[in-house]
């Protein structure tokens, strides 16, 4: 019996280690490649942190060494925004800046500016050189930006009735004072406090709200033709409550005719 046998050639062992060599040159190359793209990509955060740094520079008129940001929360995942970011602060207090992508997908967060010891936000950079020992001329006077602001003369409880013998108006360096500060006493009078407020405080919008003066039922004391050189006053009956400037409706108790009038004031009002 005959076999038909097949001969297999061992590879060449210099062509196997050259074919490693090529293999393993080739594989650290991609991954260098790979390493490279990816260091010059900076991460989202520091990309965010540095657009957000330029714009605290030049709005509150800081320097970059003179703040940093709180760090971000750990499980928040920040996306691209395929816009250029919107940046603002939308409390009284500064230090917050909310940024929004207006984009998609759409989003916003919230991010705290420190300031280093001794450095106030919205003022220039202070020099702080020494002075030279040889002042020719004294320093220019710094003026201090001021807002009329209406104050409680006295502790207002809630509740109360904010009267003009209790409010006066005085002007306040504007640095730090809330934009809801009232600054007039006409905007505030015969308020109801909804909160306490302490003497020399800033009176703020929300601090009161307007009271009502006349209730349903009431007797109310109706004038009619007041501006005119002449008016009548007649006593009405109360459809409805209102505050002071609501238009609500009355009623003649002798006749049932109904009337419309505006509060003026306590169970007072004036005729359309």
């Amino acid at each position: 019996m005959q076999l038909l046998c097949h001969s297999r050639q061992t590879p060449n062992k210099r062509w196997v280690g050259a074919r490693v060599r090529h293999t393993a040159a080739l594989l650290l190359s991609v991954f260098c490649l790979g390493a490279a793209a990816q260091a010059q990509t900076p991460p989202p955060s520091d990309k965010l942190l540095t657009e957000v740094g330029q714009w605290v520079q030049q709005t509150q008129q800081l320097e970059a060494s003179q703040f940093s940001f709180a760090p971000l929360d750990s499980r928040v995942q920040l996306q691209s925004c395929d816009r250029p970011l919107v940046m603002d602060t939308p409390f009284a207090a500064r230090e917050t800046v909310r940024v929004r992508c207006l984009g998609n997908p759409s989003w916003q967060l919230y991010l705290r500016v420190l300031l280093k010891p001794g450095v106030a936000p919205g003022l220039p950079t202070q020099n702080t050189a020494a002075p030279s020992a040889n002042v020719s001329s004294p320093a220019p006077a710094t003026v201090v930006a001021t807002r009329r602001v209406v104050v409680a003369s006295q502790t207002l409880r809630a509740g109360s009735i904010a009267s003009r013998e209790l409010l006066r108006e005085v002007d306040v360096p504007a640095q730090g004072v809330e934009l809801q500060a009232v600054g007039s006493i006409k905007e505030v009078e015969n308020s109801e406090l909804v909160r306490d407020v302490q003497a020399g405080v800033p009176l703020r919008g929300y601090d009161v709200r307007r009271p009502v003066v006349i209730k349903q039922g009431q007797s109310v004391l109706l004038t009619v033709g007041q501006g005119n050189g002449f008016s009548i006053t007649a006593r009405v009956e109360a459809m409805q409550d209102g505050k002071i400037g609501d238009q609500i409706r009355l009623k003649n108790p002798d006749s049932g005719r109904l009337l419309t009038g505006i509060v003026t004031g306590p169970n007072a009002a004036r005729g359309l």
